[in-house]
């Protein structure tokens, strides 16, 4: 990772955190960051890098890749449920916060700090047809099953897709976003999505949380051990199945190994489906990823190798 960007996080970071404690800003600041970054960042980062993409049939690997490893979660979450006796609602948290990765508000930051601003256009693809939309299924489904609720329809989790400003970037992308936009466009945009990583690390500075009872430890463990190193142990053979290479490949594992999406945890403790294991699972999965993610891309670049299997 490049210094600066390195720098960057962990100022915001900590200022974020500082902010909180010190209550120097209002309680709802991190929603209002969020949605700022929903709402201006990403349209703007998608609507940049997007049209500089090359639709090619490889593509599938990196929206195939999140729902395979949605399979894995479920296999390794009820085998660790079965074997520790995890409640109901421990075993839903595990389910979400593994299977959902925080693919866009630090998956896109983090991927072109990583890697460049030439792999952010397959995190885009990653992110938007893989986990946006297991998000708006399998995450619904599973809060809905758990907590009681009645699971959404066909219609309401189309409606949801739909209300998802950055689908909307994406769809003028492809479409009709020319490749080499006007200067002035293109520099405008430009600003917006360089935006995003300051704003999402203040944002989770803010509200992370770390504090957890000694009979969640267990549960919080196995989590952090499944997202950030074992899903994206896993993508890496997912990946060469399906003949991914480069930097396609190194993005494809890169997403698969950011920690929980903030969104999952929120939708579980919203529907109070233990509430603290969300909470430390975003809060830790956060600040260990900062060492995960350089060393998956150490692993890729120099270990592993990012041509695949001869």
């Amino acid at each position: 990772m490049a210094f600066d960007a390195f720098a960057l996080i962990l100022t915001m970071l900590g200022l974020g955190m500082a902010f909180s404690r010190l209550r120097a800003l209002p309680d709802n600041t991190a929603d209002v960051l969020n949605r700022i970054v929903l709402y201006v960042c990403l349209p703007a980062a998608v609507l940049i890098y997007v049209p500089r993409l090359h639709l090619d049939i490889s593509l599938i690997g990196l929206v195939a890749t999140p729902w395979l490893l949605m399979l894995c979660t479920l296999a390794g979450v009820s085998l660790a449920t079965r074997v520790f006796g995890f409640a109901r609602d421990v075993h839903a948290v595990l389910l979400i916060c593994v299977a959902l990765s925080n693919s866009s508000f630090i998956g896109y930051p983090m991927v072109r700090a990583l890697l460049g601003d030439h792999a952010l256009p397959y995190a885009v693809v990653y992110d938007q047809f893989g986990t946006f939309v297991l998000l708006s299924t399998f995450g619904l489904y599973v809060i809905a099953r758990y907590s009681g609720d009645t699971p959404p329809t066909a219609a309401q989790i189309l409606l949801r897709i739909a209300k998802f400003p950055p689908l909307w970037a994406l769809l003028f992308a492809l479409t009709l976003m020319p490749e080499q936009p006007p200067g002035w466009i293109g520099t405008g945009l430009k600003q917006l999505a360089d935006a995003m990583l300051p704003l999402v690390m203040l944002a989770v500075g803010f509200s992370i949380q770390l504090r957890l009872p000694l009979d969640e430890l267990k549960p919080l463990g196995i989590g952090l051990l499944l997202k950030l190193l074992v899903m994206p142990a896993l993508a890496l053979p997912i990946s060469w199945a399906f003949g991914l290479h480069g930097t396609m490949l190194q993005a494809n594992v890169l997403e698969s190994a950011m920690p929980t999406m903030i969104t999952a945890a929120a939708l579980a403790m919203s529907h109070r489906l233990a509430p603290r294991l969300a909470a430390a699972l975003v809060g830790y999965g956060i600040l260990l990823s900062l060492v995960t993610l350089p060393a998956w891309v150490w692993v890729l670049q120099r270990g592993a190798g990012v041509q695949g299997p001869s």
